[in-house]
């Protein structure tokens, strides 16, 4: 199906002052244009999707301001408006006086056709969960997908910020039949999305931006009434669900399980585990990785077990090319991790905290011995972890290249990682571990950037001997163009080796004249650069 764009730009054209408006005409890039920005006291400018340029030499004044909020619909308690009959979105920037002194006018589009590369799970009947970051397109393809399925079911959106039906008591044409029920306040979401399915008899909820506790509980309580949910939430991917809280629900939520001691023989794994809590909300998942191209995951329940038991399952890769076809292949899980099997706590929402450290338990030159007498040994240190992601742990040795083995059997443990949230309950894994004269560690969260710290701190890491800066600068210049290569090929990241800031330069130059992103990672004398894709 050929895609049909419908934007209305010239009604948001109209609420600009006329120079901004005139500006915005000439650049005639209308097409790419995602948003106008006018903040007081600076010159306005337009974002596109490559970028952003400056309108006018003129800077914005109040009177600029009042203009366009002259000809705008009323600001809501989330300080947006609209413009009738539109789906453009005007949000606003208040001072401390409630006054208005920014514009974020954003270009709100009809795409018709974009969810034909998801109509069959649209289509299905199942519960869909869209994630993608913001301005990637969630909103469009969700009021596509409500015209599509109105026309065979009962369909009511539930429009919190009227940016699915647009401003105005009359939805969108955009939106077909599927009715529209607008949200006074945002606060106040979960209430009509319980309304909707009480008072109206939907077949089909749809929904933006599921961002809050109460709204994840209205969403379950929905789905088990047998009503299909289309949504979306805050978050890119799944894994990102998983390590929010709030949100972690639509999935089916995690609670620590202790095991008996012959099912985690059985299992391979420690005695405490994280456990799916119950079924999740949503079927299905949907990654928006950009405009052409989505990562689906056709059953949540068997993902989120995956990924909590350390076996993630295949994803289905889903594209559009420029021609318009469609492309679908099935996307092998990374390799395991090494050691036997997992610990069963593949994500660990107890772990949220700062990244400053909680003191050790016991001094740092008795886990540096143990370090020095594991390395003198030719053998890796023997890490039990508790509370800590097994995997983390392990990927960030390797990237270190450091020898560590994360062992399943506290009997055969150097020393003992732990959370500050464990260590104060006082677990049985701890208490035990000290009554053998086990090194302690604790860490205050469960992020790379402590666990990094931590091994750091442990292998006592200097600054390795320097090889002839000229074979170093060609080695590591080798790997950066290996690493380009991979991304290149399809590879989503490569984490190079460690290297000095000089070298690091070179290797993001590399990547930059390769149109890749790249970033530095890790602390002294082991930050790393990492290539990816933007």
């Amino acid at each position: 199906m050929q895609k049909r764009i419908t934007d209305d730009l010239h009604d948001l054209l109209k609420i600009l002052p006329p120079p901004i408006g005139q500006a915005v005409t000439a650049a005639n890039r209308t097409e790419d244009l995602l948003e106008v920005i006018l903040d007081l006291g600076r010159v306005p400018t337009a974002r596109y999707i490559d970028g952003e340029v400056q309108l006018t030499d003129t800077e914005v004044a109040h009177d600029d301001i009042n203009y366009a909020v002259a000809r705008v619909g009323d600001f809501d308690a989330d300080n947006r408006a609209g413009i009738e009959r539109t789906l453009h979105r005007i949000s606003a920037i208040r001072n401390r006086r409630e006054h208005i002194v920014g514009l974020t006018c954003r270009v709100g589009r009809a795409v018709y056709g974009t969810t034909e590369i998801i109509k069959d799970l649209i289509e299905s009947g199942k519960s869909i969960l869209l994630l993608g970051k913001p301005g990637i397109g969630k909103t469009t393809m969700l009021r596509e997908a409500a015209r599509i399925l109105a026309d065979k079911k009962r369909v009511v959106i539930v429009d919190t910020s009227n940016e699915i039906g647009g401003d105005g008591d009359v939805p969108h044409p955009a939106v077909g039949k599927a009715r529209r029920m607008q949200v006074a306040k945002p606060s106040l979401q979960h209430e009509v999305m319980i309304e909707a399915v009480e008072n109206h008899n939907p077949e089909v909820i749809v929904i933006d931006e599921i961002g809050r506790e109460l709204e994840a509980a209205a969403a379950r309580t929905i789905a088990e009434r047998g009503v299909q949910l289309i949504g979306t939430a805050h978050g890119q991917t799944l894994d990102n669900l998983l390590l929010n809280p709030t949100l972690a629900d639509l999935v089916g939520g995690i609670e620590s399980v202790t095991l008996s001691d012959e099912e985690a023989r059985r299992r391979g794994t420690q005695k405490t585990v994280l456990e799916r809590r119950a079924p999740p909300t949503f079927d299905v998942l949907i990654e928006i990785q950009d405009r052409h191209t989505l990562v689906v995951r056709p059953d949540v329940a068997a993902a989120v077990d995956g990924i909590l038991r350390g076996k993630p399952t295949p994803t289905e890769l889903r594209r559009e090319d420029e021609h318009g076809h469609f492309q679908m292949e099935t996307v092998a899980p990374p390799a395991p991790a090494r050691g036997r099997g997992g610990n069963g706590r593949g994500i660990d929402l107890r772990a949220q905290g700062t990244a400053s450290e909680f003191p050790f338990i016991e001094s740092q030159s008795t886990i540096r011995e143990s370090r020095r007498e594991s390395a003198s040994s030719a053998e890796p240190l023997k890490v039990f972890s508790y509370g800590i992601t097994r995997q983390r742990l392990e990927q960030s040795a390797r990237r270190m290249r450091l020898p560590l083995h994360v062992v399943d059997d506290l009997a055969h443990a150097q020393l003992l990682v732990t959370l500050k949230t464990y260590y104060r309950r006082r677990q049985r894994p701890i208490s035990d571990a000290e009554e053998r004269g086990l090194p302690v560690y604790v860490l205050r969260s469960n992020s790379v950037t402590q666990i990094e710290n931590f091994l750091a701190d442990v292998f006592n890491m200097q600054a390795e001997p320097a090889e002839d800066d000229t074979g170093a600068m060609e080695k590591a210049l080798l790997e950066t163009q290996s690493a380009i290569q991979a991304v290149l090929s399809g590879s989503r990241t490569v984490d190079l080796s460690p290297q000095s800031s000089t070298v690091r330069r070179a290797q993001h130059e590399l990547a930059r004249q390769a149109n890749l992103v790249s970033h530095s990672y890790g602390k002294e004398p082991y930050r790393r650069v990492r290539i990816f894709r933007e």
